[in-house]
């Protein structure tokens, strides 16, 4: 998965379905939310196409990150060797920046097929947690599904609403699990019927121009055709914000957000 990856708080957060927080399918302002899986043949242009780059700034004092209770599932705690383990709802980097943080271009983009990376996109289930806690895909890339951990059965439960739902068991050892959407849907919340803390988040966009914030609270959208376009940032507390940003050929521009603990 390529990491090409986007001031105030925002009141209402998402409350995603059986997870924690809001599923909400994505509203565009071009037919490529419907975007048929497989997609077409336009591509990045990363060397005369412009470049979004931005943070998602925290403000206020760090929540405390809470400790998952696993105590009820004695193979779990064992992965940790004793050690407490963190919930990923809210991660504040060190440097005062929001990890797990979607970003992507909402609207403004041509109207195009674009191609489907042929990558896969990971998601590990590993230590009885998600991993990672976000990704994003376009539409028709797979996700390549993995159970890590060797004494531990799972099961994978994406609460899709445009795509459907989708729940099946993987046990330890088993092949990945290859999954594909066909619809645009942001977020698509993830849970484990076995482990109830376990949660994540998958981002399904139809076109290549998204990304998730990482341990320094930054993004980086390249390869943007020239145009007027509304970046939104969505995160499964803070909820979301979008801003326009107007680019040439060749030019960056500067879009960042800021949320308030």
């Amino acid at each position: 998965m390529k990491k090409i990856w986007i001031g105030v708080g925002v009141a209402c957060a998402l409350t995603l379905v059986g997870c924690g927080g809001s599923n909400e399918t994505a509203k565009t302002e071009t037919p490529a939310g419907t975007a048929p899986a497989g997609g077409g043949d336009a591509v990045p242009d990363e060397a005369n196409g412009a470049t979004v780059t931005g943070k998602v700034a925290f403000e206020g004092t760090a929540p405390k990150m809470a400790t998952i209770d696993m105590s009820d599932k004695p193979d779990c705690v064992k992965y940790h060797s004793g050690q407490p383990v963190k919930s990923q709802e809210v991660v504040v980097n060190g440097n005062g920046t929001l990890k797990n943080t979607f970003v992507w271009v909402k609207s403004g983009l041509p109207d195009k097929q674009w191609k489907v990376p042929a990558s896969n996109v990971d998601l590990d289930q590993k230590g009885c947690m998600y991993e990672p806690h976000v990704i994003g895909v376009m539409t028709g890339q797979n996700i390549d599904i993995k159970n890590d951990d060797p004494n531990t059965n799972h099961n994978i439960h994406p609460a899709a609403q445009a795509n459907g739902d989708f729940n099946q068991s993987q046990s330890p050892g088993a092949p990945p699990i290859m999954k594909t959407y066909a619809r645009q849907e942001v977020m698509i919340p993830v849970k484990c019927n076995v482990h109830p803390w376990m949660r994540a988040y998958i981002g399904v966009v139809s076109h290549p121009f998204y990304a998730v914030t990482g341990d320094d609270g930054t993004f980086t959208i390249k390869g943007l055709p020239p145009g007027t376009y509304t970046i939104e940032m969505i995160h499964e507390k803070y909820g979301k914000q979008e801003q326009q940003v107007t680019v040439g050929a060749k030019e960056s521009k500067t879009a960042d957000f800021s949320v308030k603990g």
